[in-house]
């Protein structure tokens, strides 16, 4: 008999770490499901929902990079992603069947933020994709401001601005950071394959953060430039393992053990 399972989906997808994030919550809590890697190109991925759509043990899936927008085009938006954020990480089989979107990104994002006081803050970010949209609907929610967006198409930073709300500017990719309290990578800039992230981070004050929501390598060139000032740096695994934590129990009907993240940290260090 055919487990239940859950996937995460992308273009690439050999360096996810999902897999092993939820296979750890799975064996923890003697769940018998299973979690799999699936390499699924944009041209393929409205066929992909379409055969997931007929799969009884199909329990949903996680969305990366480059189909975060494209996905919503291919489940019920009941919770009105589309307009909060207009991107998806998620897509779960709801108890009637149909298949829903959401995004988990945004609550993963922000869990570790909470020991900062951020409220009226300047912050800066860097992209203006689908991370990115998450990481600004987070951010508006908490109230920074003002934001200054480094992004490749300005006019589109200054519109994703707009669009949430955040008072703040726009400039390319290779000015020199501002001062502000917080500093977000939401790229994929500095991966492993991409081109590194190169920023001038001189006129940040000593209490600043810097968050790289990159997981491979855990170790970017930017948190390894803030850390040589001295600066608190969040990375890619904690935003990683906080919004799947929220698409396990959407999948699987169970909270996760986090109680034990510090074991799982050590696995998808190892």
């Amino acid at each position: 008999m055919a487990k239940p399972y859950a996937e995460v989906i992308g273009d690439p997808i050999s360096h996810s770490k999902s897999p092993k994030i939820h296979g750890f919550w799975l064996n923890a809590l003697g769940i018998e499901a299973e979690y799999r890697a699936t390499h699924v190109t944009p041209d393929a991925l409205p066929a992909y929902f379409a055969e997931r759509k007929h799969d009884p043990d199909w329990r949903g899936c996680n969305i990366t990079v480059p189909h975060k927008i494209a996905a919503l085009d291919h489940v019920e938006d009941r919770e009105d992603v589309r307009t909060a954020i207009g991107a998806t990480n998620t897509a779960f089989r709801d108890a009637d069947g149909a298949l829903v979107g959401t995004n988990t990104d945004a609550a993963g994002f922000a869990a570790p933020l909470k020991p900062y006081d951020l409220a009226g803050k300047p912050v800066t970010v860097i992209g203006a994709g689908g991370a990115a949209r998450a990481v600004l609907y987070a951010l508006a929610e908490i109230g920074v401001g003002p934001v200054t967006l480094f992004n490749r198409n300005v006019e589109k930073g200054a519109s994703l601005l707009s669009s949430f709300g955040l008072e703040g500017q726009a400039l390319p990719i290779g000015e020199a950071v501002p001062p502000g309290f917080l500093v977000v990578n939401a790229t994929s800039l500095g991966m492993t394959g991409q081109p590194p992230l190169d920023l001038d981070l001189s006129e940040l004050p000593p209490e600043a953060v810097v968050y790289d929501i990159v997981y491979a390598p855990l170790e970017t060139g930017l948190l390894a430039a803030a850390r040589a000032r001295g600066l608190a740096t969040i990375d890619g695994l904690e935003m990683l393992i906080g919004q799947a934590a929220v698409a396990f129990e959407r999948f699987f009907g169970a909270a996760p053990p986090r109680e034990r993240d510090a074991a799982l940290r050590k696995i998808l260090l190892g």
